[in-house]
């Protein structure tokens, strides 16, 4: 596939490298030189020094045969600007705009084709907002990201001694509790002066104390499955009530409004060192929220503001060091739970497995939001993982007996690497809706767990866990629908 990037910036190289490593055509717009420079001497991509809402530089970037143009500049004009010149002037078939305003909605007839011609808008912001909702909401979980319009999710965890389902074989967890309706699909294990390790799945595999247990299960159930990991027996959930956020930018304003929005359920304070921006934050926020004035490194000020209590600590500023040592500093001083956001990848990868609960990369929550469009076949959503080496695909079976290599077929019958693992179907979603048409609707659907027997349907929406992206051409080509096939 041929696609454009606009914006050689954190959000597009994040979308160059993972893109790039999948084979595909890449070219990058910017106007920064030295920018595109370093990208093509790291990967194999093609740089394009210029203005991306100039016909001419779009024209030199190939954009007469382009399949796909990603606008993610730092400016919401230029992006929208461009994608609106990239169906007017080159006709290329899908484009993506990265937006950080909150004013447009998915459905605003301006971004239509009589406006500015977007097919899909992202912000990084409600992508990180969104995913640190979901740790809120499951205390338990390293990550929790959704499938099939919400009905089912994929959810990792920390294995802790003393929880029910640590210490046993996965076949002795469905057998002790037949109740628990999940599916464990990877294990990461720890290992001394070694990075984690992927470990294979099957009955046979024993959960250890430590282990990071990836999990599908239906999104009723997702709750139940993590403390049977967690959660050792006898001591009760303690849900997550008491939130210190570190930086007043963007994504500490949006997920401050939303937890606003259950008056009393949480109780949030806000730490920024700019006067200025405290008294902006203040005047929009309500008046639950408390806005303090201060720097979340000073262990005086933690101290007095009872970090020791906070159930979850955000350290959301631009700044990726400030961001290591408050958490590192809240951890030790008695916080429950810390959460780091790092937008270098080499920072990422050192703090995974340290003190810091989780590390965050921005780019990494919303990656999935462009892979989704590159995928073949008819992919519903993607989620990158493990800092982009791992990947979960929801993709939809289609055809018959006859025209499928899937429908109508046991899943002992499909012919996959061992590494991938079906994890879940979703039955009864209506063929031609979108997983995002039938979100929040009262639609029947039926989450199956598959066994070896279980006969794929046409219309199943089936979720697959994938250890190595490069596997996905394997799931790709096996759900592909051929008039020959027989």
């Amino acid at each position: 596939m041929k696609i454009i990037i606009l914006g050689a910036g954190r959000v597009g190289q994040s979308v160059a490298e993972s893109l790039v490593s999948e084979q595909n055509g890449i070219t990058v717009i910017d106007t920064d030189a030295r920018a595109l420079r370093e990208l093509e001497s790291r990967f194999d991509l093609r740089g394009v020094v210029g203005n991306g809402i100039d016909p001419q530089v779009l024209a030199e970037a190939g954009a007469k045969d382009t399949d796909l143009l990603i606008a993610c500049a730092s400016m919401d004009e230029t992006n929208l600007v461009c994608c609106k010149i990239a169906q007017a002037v080159f006709d290329i078939p899908t484009r993506i705009a990265r937006v950080r305003s909150s004013s447009f909605a998915v459905d605003d007839p301006v971004l239509g084709k009589e406006g500015f011609a977007v097919d899909r808008i992202i912000c990084p912001e409600e992508s990180v907002t969104h995913y640190i909702r979901k740790l809120i909401e499951y205390p338990e979980a390293m990550q929790v990201r959704a499938f099939a319009g919400g009905r089912a999710a994929l959810a990792s965890v920390r294995a802790r001694a003393g929880a029910p389902a640590v210490g046993l074989q996965i076949a002795q967890v469905r057998e002790r509790m037949p109740e628990l309706a999940m599916r464990i699909v990877a294990i990461y294990r720890r290992f001394m002066d070694e990075p984690d390790r992927f470990v294979r799945c099957d009955g046979a595999t024993r959960i250890e104390p430590g282990d990071e247990v990836f999990m599908l299960a239906a999104t009723e159930h997702v709750s139940e499955a993590l403390k049977a990991i967690n959660l050792p027996e006898g001591r009760p959930s303690r849900p997550v009530f008491r939130i210190m956020i570190a930086g007043g930018g963007q994504v500490s304003l949006r997920l401050a409004r939303k937890l606003a929005q259950t008056p009393g359920r949480f109780h949030v304070k806000i730490v920024e060192s700019n006067a200025q921006q405290c008294l902006g934050l203040s005047s929009v926020l309500p008046a639950e929220v408390l806005v303090l004035e201060g720097d979340a490194t000073d262990e005086a000020l933690l101290e007095e503001e009872g970090i020791e209590e906070v159930d979850l600590f955000l350290a959301l500023t631009d700044d990726d060091e400030d961001n290591i040592m408050s958490s590192l500093l809240a951890k030790r001083m008695g916080a429950r739970r810390v959460l780091s956001l790092i937008n270098r990848r080499a920072y990422a990868d050192l703090m995974h497995g340290t003190q810091i609960d989780i590390a965050l990369s921005p780019a990494q929550a919303m990656l999935g939001e462009f892979l989704a469009y590159v995928r073949r076949g008819d992919v519903q959503a993607v989620h990158s993982l493990r800092r982009g080496v791992a990947e979960a695909l929801e993709i939809v079976a289609r055809g018959d007996r006859k025209s499928s290599r899937v429908v109508g077929r046991k899943v002992e019958e499909l012919r996959l690497p061992e590494e991938v693992h079906i994890g879940l179907i979703v039955r009864g979603i209506p063929e031609g809706k979108t997983c995002e048409e039938v979100a929040g609707t009262a639609l029947e659907t039926e989450v199956i767990i598959p066994r070896s027997h279980t006969v794929i349907e046409s219309g199943d929406h089936v979720v697959f866990f994938l250890p190595n992206k490069r596997l996905v051409r394997n799931v790709e080509n096996l759900f592909r629908v051929s008039a020959t096939f027989f």
